[in-house]
């Protein structure tokens, strides 16, 4: 998709200020400072359409952003962040649920993963609720300019087995600073919203 338009529509720190309109929803989860924002931002062509941060765990809404008026791309609060309160985490862990529990409009969870780092009990976790729900889950693993590209492989397949992908999983090597992965990832979005999953 050749992004010409997006703007964020709302953050939402509670189900009731969830948006209401008609657009399919991709949404993005993954782990504090793994790189959602980033991702968003490179494949909308956007320096700072989504606000990043050095500082895990500073998005603890749920922001929304319309692409194109065709799809509606949503960031979901990073998890396993330490240094925020056990309260807290329980208000964002109840806030995803219920998003991606009772969402209608949403088509795909896309999980994000370090490409760097073997997959922890979070991401495991995140990923069994996902293909639970979700057939054909789309694992992209971030901060692919980070390693030699002899060792991608080697990284991908760790990641891999680390999640215990089935066969249909898809998982996608991604770098916002480069843009690989770019591509075949709107290609996986576009038919995921041409199609009623």
């Amino acid at each position: 998709m050749n992004v010409t338009k997006s703007e964020m529509i709302i953050t939402a720190g509670n189900k009731s200020q969830f948006p209401e309109h008609e657009l399919p929803e991709i949404a993005f989860a993954g782990k504090s400072n793994v790189g959602k924002s980033s991702l968003i931002n490179a494949i909308v062509n956007r320096k700072a359409l989504a606000r990043t941060s050095s500082q895990p765990g500073k998005t603890q809404t749920i922001n929304f952003y319309n692409i194109q008026d065709a799809v509606m791309f949503v960031d979901l609060p990073g998890y396993g962040y330490a240094k925020v309160s056990k309260e807290q985490r329980e208000k964002w862990g109840k806030l995803i649920d219920s998003y991606l529990q009772e969402r209608i409009q949403l088509k795909k969870v896309i999980l994000l993963v370090d490409i760097r780092h073997e997959v922890g009990a979070n991401d495991k976790m995140m990923y069994d609720w996902i293909s639970h729900y979700h057939q054909n889950v789309i694992v992209v693993a971030t901060k692919l300019d980070k390693i030699k590209r002899s060792q991608v492989q080697k990284h991908l397949s760790i990641i891999r087995k680390g999640l215990e992908l089935s066969a249909d999983d898809v998982l996608i090597g991604f770098s916002a600073e480069t843009k690989q992965g770019k591509d075949e990832l709107w290609e996986i979005i576009e038919n995921g919203i041409n199609t009623d999953i």
